[in-house]
């Protein structure tokens, strides 16, 4: 069995770029920058590191995306690296990038408290999770749901199985 899987946690670098393709597919791209910070063992000096991935999220992700998330925002993604390949028609010369296919993001930024997870919102396209209630107006506004207004399972622990009627949503 082979898997393909990524985990990030960083801050975007830029507001994500929203567009169409030629079926009508929309598609959100945009990087976030992770750190590594290690102690040198010769010198016993603080380094870091700062590495910068690009990251797409097409569909309904890609459309939250573009809503509700900001440049700074601190984010989970979930997601499969994806190389491609392309020729430049400008230059000829044959083009390569690496990427991050979004199919889960989880903001840890809340309205309140920024960088605090216990505010962070999912979103997963696979899911028929409630609709947002409406786009934030401006960068500072996000629309945040509150932990009751999240749906929850409730698991009978006495049974092993759970229910198609047993989900809230």
């Amino acid at each position: 069995m082979d898997l393909n899987k990524v985990m990030l946690l960083g801050r975007m670098t830029q507001d994500p770029q929203s567009r169409s393709t030629a079926s009508g597919q929309n598609v959100a791209s945009f990087s976030i920058a992770t750190n590594r910070r290690w102690k040198d063992r010769n010198n016993g000096e603080m380094k870091e590191e700062v590495q910068f991935h690009n990251i797409v999220a097409w569909g309904k992700l890609g459309d939250i995306c573009s809503q509700y998330m900001r440049k700074g925002t601190r984010i989970l993604v979930e997601g499969r690296i994806q190389n491609r390949s392309w020729d430049d028609p400008q230059t000829g010369q044959k083009k390569y990038r690496t990427e991050i296919v979004a199919e889960n993001i989880i903001m840890l930024d809340s309205k309140s408290g920024a960088g605090s997870p216990e505010g962070g919102s999912s979103f997963n396209p696979q899911s028929n999770a409630p609709q947002r209630p409406r786009p934030a107006q401006n960068q500072n506004e996000m629309n945040i749901p509150s932990a009751e207004q999240i749906p929850t399972i409730d698991i009978d622990e006495d049974k092993e199985e759970i229910r198609i009627e047993d989900i809230p949503f």
